[in-house]
């Protein structure tokens, strides 16, 4: 195992390296994007709901300010268009137009889970599978701009999917037990096996709808989250209960990912892989200074305990040093947070950060 001083090293040498990677020609044709409030960049504007991000000071360190995204500045998924060479970020389906569509699509949604009925006490969101149907009208709509589904069909191979749901199945779900009974229909590890058979069945149509190159965004350590630290009246340790329930599903994840990949005769040409978010967050609240991170248990913008029994509201006034925050409210993490996530998981700093390989030789296949 190597020693802390050579981890140090590396991460220099490797973000020193990183940009000959991510600078010049656009390596997939196009990108799509599927899953909650860490991607939503702007879907859940114009729905009737509590979950979403209009207003400062969310996006105060977006080139365009508040846009619907639940961070102070770029998502994962926006460091990864960069990574991927897109010269612009992906544009939410929500205001999707003419030929652009071509680059890909955001259908990413605040609330939503892989369970319908998850979030509904928040308002409206869209749902994987009503994520799943947009995409379906814009297939038809790259059929007519391509010329026929064949051709639709050739060229969404080769565009890159990444897909992450889960997070809010537990934590606007299966743990929020004054509104939901899931808690009384399953045990953990039944609800989790629910989760991840129907999870299967959704990731199989969207193969179905063309998806060859597969990411697989596991859940991070949700017990560690100003919220559940609030709500849980801890100052310093993270929820173990909900750590463990969402270790089991990235557990099952990862296994579905192995089923996906070994399943050759109805698969072809197909390949997942699983970002093992969990992990790298728990480095990053352990180590946090090994990060550049100050502040692992206490969210950026929020009140009460940890900051994360009231999440960020509109025009409150943020903490200053943002870059030294893991957490930007009560759920979601820093764009600092996500600059390293999508680095790690692009080209790969340890091996255990991605299975069974990173989203670089992911694309190139």
């Amino acid at each position: 195992m190597a020693s802390y001083t050579q981890f140090v090293m590396f991460i220099l040498f490797y973000s020193f390296m990183l940009p000959t990677w991510v600078v010049g020609k656009q390596q997939v044709p196009c990108y799509f994007i599927f899953g909650d409030s860490l991607v939503d960049n702007g879907n859940n504007n114009h729905l009737v709901t509590f979950a979403k991000a209009i207003y400062l000071p969310h996006g105060i360190d977006f080139s365009s300010g508040p846009t619907g995204r639940f961070c102070n500045g770029r998502t994962f998924a926006d460091f990864m268009a960069e990574h991927l060479g897109f010269t612009s970020h992906i544009p939410p389906f929500s205001f999707s137009n003419g030929s652009n569509i071509l680059l890909g699509l955001n259908y990413a949604s605040a609330a939503a889970g892989i369970r319908r009925e998850t979030g509904r006490h928040l308002g409206d969101r869209i749902t994987f599978d009503q994520q799943l149907q947009n995409h379906e009208l814009t297939l038809m709509s790259i059929s007519d701009i391509l010329g026929g589904s064949d051709l639709a069909s050739t060229y969404l191979q080769k565009c890159f999917y990444h897909i992450g749901f889960g997070s809010n199945d537990y934590l606007n779900n299966y743990f929020l037990t004054a509104i939901y009974d899931t808690s009384n229909m399953f045990t953990v590890e039944e609800f989790t096996k629910a989760l991840i058979r129907q999870y299967r069945s959704q990731i199989l149509k969207l193969h179905n709808y063309g998806a060859r190159k597969v990411a697989l965004h596991g859940l991070g350590p949700i017990g560690c989250t100003p919220y559940e630290m609030s709500r849980h009246f801890s100052n310093e340790s993270c929820v173990e209960y909900i750590n463990e329930a969402v270790q089991l599903f990235n557990h099952h994840l990862k296994l579905l990912v192995d089923e996906l990949n070994n399943n050759n005769r109805n698969l072809l040409n197909a390949k997942f892989i699983y970002l093992n978010f969990y992990d790298m967050s728990m480095e990053a609240i352990q180590k946090p200074s090994a990060f550049g991170f100050r502040v692992v248990n206490n969210a950026c913008c929020g009140t009460g305990l940890n900051n994360g029994a009231v999440t960020c509201l509109p025009f409150e006034i943020p903490c200053q040093d943002r870059d030294a925050y893991f957490f930007w409210d009560a759920y979601h993490s820093t764009e600092a947070a996500n600059k390293i996530a999508s680095r790690r998981t692009y080209l790969a700093l340890n091996q255990s950060d991605v299975y069974p390989f990173d989203i670089y030789h992911l694309v190139q296949l």
